[in-house]
């Protein structure tokens, strides 16, 4: 079976990834911090640092934009040593060209992303975490498709002999986002060299069931972003399209939750990552809800070390 084969009998469910020998798993547990209104933006980033390190997080995660007071890796550093943190990775957000689609602007692409690669690489983060751009507009095509995985694996060559791991995110809204664009995106890239970001509320929503993908992508999993969902929606949300600017983050219509609601398996991804003698990181991430942003990173803190036994 050709590599390619393969990573389509991944993507179809029909084989599982690889076993490693031995088993156990090797993780280490940071927080995104800047995703909540009340720990939101430039303003709300040292107060979430202070929140986060008094829950007893020690690895943040957070965005390029929002770090402009800290233009060297330096002067970030000893902010976050000053309340016992460390960075765990920093992602691209709008600081760096996103489009990934268009084979004019992948010069572009991939010098400001090496750029965000240099600065973490100062602080010695081991992976490079990207958001991959707006939606198209009508979706995807083979085309675009084939302009991604271009500029995908060359950013990943070029992050590799940096040292680090890069891997993409599939987020709703954005140009990774179904189980169609997750499909077509990994089967073109170089598994040596792109590697993939599983967020459990987003692969959910997006109508992925993230035991299963799991199961199917083993090792080419650098990074979990954890975040519940519904009981309703455990497998894979099944329901009408979710439109970014329809959906209320506010009050009784949210998609997100606290880890412990009930609808991602998160003791039988555990599971399975222990089979494999998996190595990575779990990154708690808190999207609007209805509580602090304080209050949930607390509770998911407790149900990580409570219900799957690994310490903070």
């Amino acid at each position: 079976m050709t590599r390619r084969q393969l990573l389509a009998a991944f993507a179809a469910g029909s084989v599982s990834a690889p076993t490693a020998f031995g088993a156990g798993v090797d993780v280490r547990v940071g927080i995104t911090s800047n995703t909540r209104p009340d720990w939101e933006g430039a303003k709300g980033f040292v107060p979430s640092l202070r929140d986060c390190s008094d829950l007893g997080y020690r690895w943040i995660e957070t965005f390029f934009g929002y770090l402009e007071p800290w233009p060297e890796p330096k002067m970030l550093e000893d902010l976050l040593a000053s309340m016992n943190l460390k960075i765990e990775t920093i992602s691209n957000d709008g600081s760096q060209n996103t489009n990934f689609q268009d084979p004019t602007q992948h010069k572009e692409v991939i010098e400001t992303h090496m750029a965000l690669v240099r600065y973490i690489k100062a602080l010695g983060c081991d992976h490079l975490k990207i958001n991959c751009g707006s939606r198209n507009p009508g979706g995807n095509t083979m085309e675009i498709y084939r302009n991604q995985a271009k500029v995908f694996n060359e950013l990943g060559k070029r992050i590799n002999d940096e040292g680090l791991k890069f891997g993409i995110h599939a987020h709703l809204w954005s140009q990774v986002e179904t189980p169609e664009d997750v499909h077509h995106v990994l089967e073109m890239t170089d598994p040596e060299h792109v590697n993939f970001v599983l967020d459990t509320g987003h692969i959910t929503m997006g109508g992925m069931d993230p035991v299963k993908l799991t199961k199917q992508l083993g090792h080419r999993i650098i990074e979990f972003h954890l975040k519940d969902v519904a009981p309703k929606d455990k497998g894979g949300y099944k329901g009408p399209e979710l439109i970014a600017n329809q959906v209320n983050t506010s009050t009784d219509d949210l998609i997100f939750f606290a880890l412990g609601k009930g609808g991602v398996d998160f003791p039988a991804i555990l599971a399975h990552l222990k089979s494999i003698g998996w190595k990575g990181w779990f990154t708690v991430e808190l999207d609007h809800q209805a509580t602090t942003a304080k209050q949930d990173a607390a509770q998911s803190k407790r149900y990580i070390e409570n219900t799957l036994g690994i310490t903070v």
